[in-house]
């Protein structure tokens, strides 16, 4: 509303009672320039229901925005890589902070907020198991990167337990080992902060949402493999 919206409205100078559906319609016509169709989905589904709020109280007699039709969304297609492509991908992140995230994602599909959300509590070594019940992820409010970290619901549905198979727990041992003897090595330095969490850096502090992508793709094109985003 802030950024977009208003700022694009405001020196119309219209009025509620004014507003014509060709007014909105404008509007999208000249956001489809700039963004994708998906946020000017978004700012319809706003705008919409400003004023669905107008006629309920009374302000304007019917909603401008029911003659409009809602932009089309673009069906996405995503890349991929076939066996070879992986294989070069893995060596390329072999001993690097990106090795964690690309392995947990090519095998288990974890997304990139389950990665950082996950806690040595959601691995169980004995039973061999990977439970994902636990995500952090970046939003921005007002221009500012604010970061969420929310467990899911505790119920069997909204769990999804994996297996840990052997490479993943020697993985998972080896940084386990590594995190304790960063501890010991950096001591007060070592931040206390995220000592459950898996993904953290040697002192100790949690890796960024942003990381993971910005780096991703660096390490495609510094490798010269084909440009994909790190969910595909």
């Amino acid at each position: 509303v802030k950024n977009t919206i208003i700022p694009y409205f405001k020196p119309k100078e219209l009025t509620l009672i004014g507003l014509q559906p060709r007014d909105i319609q404008e509007f999208y016509t000249q956001q489809l320039k700039r963004v994708k169709a998906s946020s000017v989905i978004h700012y319809h589904v706003i705008i919409h229901r400003a004023l669905k709020y107008a006629v309920r109280t009374d302000l304007i007699p019917t909603n401008p925005a029911d003659k409009i039709d809602r932009p089309k969304m673009e069906r996405f297609v995503g890349s991929f890589y076939d066996s070879d492509e992986m294989n070069s991908l893995f060596e390329a992140a072999a001993g690097t902070r990106l090795e964690l995230p690309i392995l947990l994602g090519a095998f288990y599909g974890l997304r990139r907020s389950e990665v950082i959300g996950l806690k040595w509590d959601a691995i169980d070594f004995g039973k061999k198991t990977l439970t994902i019940k636990h995500t952090v992820t970046e939003v921005r409010v007002d221009g500012k990167a604010i970061i969420v970290e929310k467990d899911r619901a505790k119920t069997k549905s909204s769990h999804r337990a994996l297996p840990l198979v052997e490479p993943f727990e020697k993985l998972l041992r080896r940084l386990k080992a590594e995190q304790e003897r960063n501890q010991q090595v950096c001591g007060k330095d070592y931040s206390r902060e995220y000592l459950g969490y898996i993904y953290v850096n040697e002192l100790g502090e949690r890796v960024k949402p942003g990381y993971i992508t910005q780096n991703f793709a660096l390490m495609l094109k510094n490798h010269s493999l084909k440009k994909i985003r790190f969910h595909d």
